[in-house]
C-alpha cells in the first residue's frame, strides 16, 4: 500500500476508533481485550501513536509505554486527540525513507506508519465491539494488515521479540489463508522458522482457512475464531489452532 493510502487509512481508523466510543463509559470493559477498560484502549492508542511518531522523528527508541498507566484525558477530547495523534505520526514519517529504530532492526520510517495502521485497524474493531456497534474494514486494508502482520512474524528477528514463535518451527507444514476474492497467504513452518508467500490459487495446504478477506483479518487478529460464521476450515484444524495460539502480538 502506498504511503498516501497508508496515511488516509490511519486517519480513517483513528477517527472511527474515537467516534465509536463517543458517549461510552471510560470504565466500560473491552471484551476483546479483557484486561482493559475503554480508557485503557484509548490510552494505548494515544500512547502508541505518539511513541511511534517520536521514533519516526528522532530515529531513536524511548521506553515502551504501558497502557495500564495511561491517562487518555476527558472523553470529550478523544476525537480531537486521535486526529492530532494521527497527523503527528503522518508528519513525522514524511516520505517514509528515513532509517529509524524498530523492534526488527533499523528500517525505513514507513514501518511505523504501517504498524500503526494495523494496530489502529484492529483496535477500531475493539472500540466498536466495546460500544456494541457494527464495524467493517475495506478489503484492500484488510489485505495490507494481514500482509504486514505476516512480514513481522516471518522476520529473522521475530523470535527475539516473541519467543513463542520458536514453537512454530516445523517440517514443512503449511497454513493457507485464502480469501473468496482470490488473494491468499501460504505460511510454511520450516525448521528455521516461518515463511510466507502470496498466492492467487487455493493451493494444497496442511490446513486452509477460507472466507472473506475481512473475516480472515479478524481471524488473524483473533477477533473471530475458526468456529465463527464466515470462516471455513479444511484439513488439520489442530495446525491452525496451534499457529493462532503462538502468533498473537
Amino acid at each position: 500500500m502506498q504511503i498516501v493510502h497508508l496515511a488516509s487509512a490511519l486517519r480513517d481508523q483513528t477517527a472511527a476508533l474515537a467516534a465509536a466510543l463517543v458517549g461510552i463509559d471510560p470504565n466500560a470493559p473491552v471484551p476483546t481485550c479483557p484486561q482493559w477498560r475503554v480508557r485503557h484502549l484509548v490510552g494505548h492508542a494515544d500512547q502508541a501513536l505518539r511513541w511511534s511518531a517520536d521514533i519516526a522523528r528522532t530515529g531513536q527508541v524511548t521506553q515502551i509505554p504501558n497502557p495500564m498507566e495511561s491517562d487518555p484525558g476527558d472523553p470529550a477530547t478523544w476525537v480531537e486527540t486521535m486526529r492530532a495523534d494521527a497527523e503527528g505520526l503522518i508528519d513525522a514519517v514524511g516520505a517514509g525513507s528515513a532509517l529509524v529504530w524498530t523492534f526488527f532492526g533499523t528500517l525505513p520510517s514507513v514501518f511505523w506508519l504501517r504498524r500503526m495502521v494495523a494496530d489502529m485497524t484492529i483496535h477500531r474493531a475493539d472500540a466498536a465491539i466495546a460500544a456494541g456497534k457494527e464495524y467493517a474494514v475495506d478489503a484492500a486494508l484488510a489485505e495490507e494488515v494481514i500482509t504486514e502482520g505476516l512480514e513481522l512474524l516471518t522476520s529473522p528477528e521475530a523470535a527475539a521479540v516473541k519467543p513463542s514463535l520458536l514453537e512454530l518451527h516445523g517440517n514443512g507444514e503449511t497454513v493457507l489463508l485464502f480469501a473468496t476474492s482470490g488473494h491468499g497467504w501460504l505460511i510454511t513452518r520450516k525448521p528455521d522458522g516461518l515463511a510466507f508467500e502470496h498466492t492467487t490459487t487455493q493451493v494444497e495446504a496442511t490446513v486452509t482457512a477460507s472466507g472473506r478477506v475481512e473475516d480472515l483479518l479478524w481471524l488473524f487478529a483473533r477477533r473471530l475464531t475458526a468456529d465463527d460464521r464466515g470462516i471455513t476450515v479444511t484439513g488439520d484444524r489442530a495446525q491452525l489452532d496451534h499457529w493462532l495460539a503462538h502468533t498473537a502480538f
